[in-house]
């Protein structure tokens, strides 16, 4: 009988579904996220629109603070308790009730002034804090059974 795939190696089998340029750019972005938010619980979504990295204090999807969306042809960065945050740069998208988002260019875009204050403001606003020294953990939350194609269309 084998082993259960590691949530890791799960995550790479699911980016690596991508273009190598988009799963690459996904890839250092999650490293920078990683990097940025030592303790965050990592809650993978494999859903039919884009693979959803989720980052949060707890297992409790409700909680995430932030989402790295990986769609065929770029990344973006979700704001999920983002609706009411103050962005004085502009560079929020999107008008639900919940979250906003950013599409980014490059992984640097998550270096940029006004990126890591938006991401300050979110982690300040947040209704549970993640513990920078708790040990968060990856989990994959679901992988939906029909999916739309992971590469963009020739």
């Amino acid at each position: 009988m084998g082993m259960a795939k590691s949530a890791e190696a799960q995550l790479t089998e699911f980016l690596n579904k991508f273009t190598p340029e988009v799963a690459a750019q996904a890839e250092k972005c999650l490293s920078k996220m990683r990097a940025r938010l030592p303790g965050a619980w990592q809650l993978v979504y494999d859903n039919y629109n884009a693979l959803a990295i989720g980052f949060g204090p707890s297992d409790k999807t409700s909680l995430a603070i932030f989402s790295l969306a990986v769609f065929p042809r770029w990344v973006s960065l979700f704001f999920l308790q983002g609706a009411g945050l103050s962005d004085p740069n502009k560079i929020l998208k999107g008008s639900g009730n919940v979250a906003r988002h950013v599409v980014l260019k490059s992984p640097d875009d998550l270096d940029l002034p006004a990126m890591q204050e938006l991401m300050a403001l979110a982690m300040k606003g947040a209704k549970e804090q993640i513990d920078p020294a708790r040990k968060g953990a990856l989990i994959i939350k679901s992988v939906s059974a029909k999916q739309r194609p992971r590469r963009p269309a020739s």
